[in-house]
């Protein structure tokens, strides 16, 4: 295992270095394991996926509704297909509940066949128009008003952080070294490899790959490139309690506008609901404040869509930011002369679409006369379940028989086990603070927000694994 949080980084000479350590970054470094090489995965923070790729809206897109004929609108669709499989095979949590767009006024409801055509532009073939009876029919929780809405049968909800912790555990057991708490402050190119300099000392690597999300401008401009600027795009979401998860069966999105996608009501694979986002441009990259405006906002639209939703308890509100760059389209390019690639603009698609970028980094890495040499298999990974869809430990009597600690619960609202945070605190990429630990195991996350339970979880996360120092 080779992971790092302190200390300085190892020397020598490293093959490629992939910048940000979300979810299309870790990708990136899944991919390369497959390869020979001497590769680095670096992040300013302490864990994986904790920046943009922590706080989205957690949607495996079929990519029905992208710019036709842009990257995007392949990769995302190539990426769907890929993510689908690659999550059955790990046991990464997945619903296919399908998505209703619902029309509200006659303008929504006449711009609906536009959509569906546009759909089949995408290569989706299974979008359809319903009227309002058989809107309510299947959404009877729906306040009144909705005149149809289009029917997209293979909208998905997915863990987002188990996907992102999948993609690099896999990557880490293939050799990839990955360093944690590293900022890159500077990049030198001396003409044969680049010296980064970081928080944690120097690293050398022959190509660069920046992946940093809404730091992805930064990084270009330290390696001399101005193609694009991120403005950070904060999005404000509402979590409610469990008990509201019957109101709600399908990913409720609103018709697109010329403002924006607007807000949605979606269930979520740890059985919650959700409602959000909204949509702020902002000139800070640390803007993850919620707003009591922006929440009110929020209510507001939700008590339209699904009037008894407001009145359930909320668990938790959140607010990430979104890399947005002005273009409608990811910002992807080569710079075989610096031997640096830019994988920047990767919008709210990039969870779905990561493997398939993943996959299109590695060939334009090859038409820019890197070559990776052969690949050869990954080694199988299982992650923990984290879904409501799917039985969890202390509903496997079998699993509890053989050993105890999986009936022995810590956090009571989400049925969290000890054995689950033993096994999160020995994985290959442990949790180094409570929120990594809660995105690991769900522990922390319920409607008490760690009242009960977190004393217990602090003590567990601070003694570490069994047989460590402390453990």
């Amino acid at each position: 295992m080779r992971v790092t949080t302190t200390g300085p980084l190892p020397g020598g000479l490293h093959d490629i270095t992939v910048v940000g350590a979300g979810v299309v970054g870790s990708a990136i470094a899944r991919e390369l394991a497959r390869h020979r090489l001497r590769t680095a995965l670096i992040d300013a923070s302490d864990d994986v996926g904790n920046g943009t790729s922590k706080a989205n809206t957690a949607i495996l897109h079929t990519g029905f509704d992208a710019v036709p004929g842009t990257l995007e609108s392949r990769l995302v669709r190539e990426g769907q297909r890929m993510l689908s499989a690659y999550a059955a095979e790990t046991g990464i949590p997945v619903e296919p509940l399908g998505a209703l767009l619902v029309a509200w006024n006659r303008e929504q409801l006449d711009a609906l066949p536009a959509l569906a055509a546009k759909a089949v532009r995408n290569d989706y073939h299974r979008a359809r128009i319903i009227g309002a009876d058989e809107v309510y029919r299947r959404e009877p929780g729906l306040g009144p008003g909705a005149l149809g809405a289009l029917d997209v049968p293979g909208e998905s909800i997915v863990c987002p952080w188990t996907t992102t912790l999948a993609y690099a555990t896999q990557a880490v057991r293939g050799g990839v070294g990955l360093h944690l708490n590293c900022r890159v402050e500077a990049v030198t190119d001396t003409g044969g490899h680049h010296e980064l300099t970081t928080g944690r000392g120097p690293l050398r690597t022959r190509w660069l790959i920046n992946a940093a999300g809404l730091h992805a401008d930064d990084i270009d401009r330290l390696i001399g490139r101005r193609d694009f600027t991120v403005t950070p795009r904060r999005g404000q979401l509402i979590v409610f309690d469990k008990l509201a998860r019957d109101l709600v069966r399908h990913i409720l999105l609103p018709v697109p506008t010329a403002l924006g996608k607007g807000v949605l009501v979606s269930p979520t694979v740890y059985g919650n609901v959700m409602l959000g986002p909204t949509a702020e441009d902002l000139g800070d990259k640390r803007a993850t404040d919620s707003t009591a405006e922006g929440l009110a906002g929020l209510l507001r639209e939700g008590k339209r869509i699904v009037p008894r939703l407001p009145d359930e308890e909320i668990t938790a509100v959140y607010a990430g930011l979104r890399a947005a760059t002005g273009q409608e389209d990811y910002r992807i390019r080569a710079h075989p002369g610096q031997r640096c690639l830019t994988v920047g603009g990767i919008r709210s698609t990039g969870l779905t679409a990561s493997m398939a970028i993943a996959a299109h980094v590695l060939e334009l890495l090859r038409e820019s006369g890197f070559d990776p040499g052969p690949a050869h298999p990954w080694e199988p990974v299982r992650m923990p379940n984290l879904g409501e869809a799917f039985p969890r430990p202390y509903q496997r009597p079998e699993l509890i028989a053989r050993d105890p600690e999986y009936g022995t619960l810590v956090c009571h609202c989400e049925r969290v086990s000890r054995g689950e945070i033993r096994d999160a605190l020995a994985a290959t990429i442990p949790p180094r603070s409570v929120d990594g630990l809660r995105r690991r195991t769900r522990a922390r996350a319920g409607r008490c927000q760690g009242f009960y339970c977190g004393p217990a979880v602090d003590e567990l996360l601070a003694a570490g694994p069994p047989g460590e120092p402390g453990g």
